[in-house]
């Protein structure tokens, strides 16, 4: 994978539980804030979008489904379909991707 290309979100997150359906979007957008709230040992920060805003909440704990495991998170969101919880762990493997990125993340692609 070239330094430019992002991970796809199923790699990154293990959704335990979502009363929405995720697009790539909104699960990149989870991640995006989760790994921002453990690399930097905090626990709670807002999030926002086009179609999206609520709070991403660190749970400080790790949690392991089969052979899955790592940090753990819960959502509380709003999208055009409603407000909704999702809770989700960051998958190991996806940290190590992400560590392993340049520091500088790549612009996002955004269409007006």
């Amino acid at each position: 994978m070239s330094s430019d290309e992002t991970p796809p979100y199923w790699l990154l997150i293990s959704v335990l539980f979502s009363s929405q359906p995720l697009t790539p979007s909104l699960a990149m957008t989870l991640h995006q804030t989760a790994y921002e709230l453990h690399e930097r040992g905090e626990g709670a920060k807002d999030v926002a979008g086009d179609m999206l805003s609520g709070k991403v909440r660190n749970l400080r704990k790790d949690v392991a489904l089969g052979g899955i495991a790592g940090p753990a998170f819960e959502a509380d969101i709003e999208t055009e379909r409603g407000s909704g919880v999702v809770r989700f762990i960051l998958t190991r493997q996806g940290l190590e991707m992400m560590r392993q990125q340049p520091a500088t993340p790549p612009r996002p692609k955004y269409l007006n």
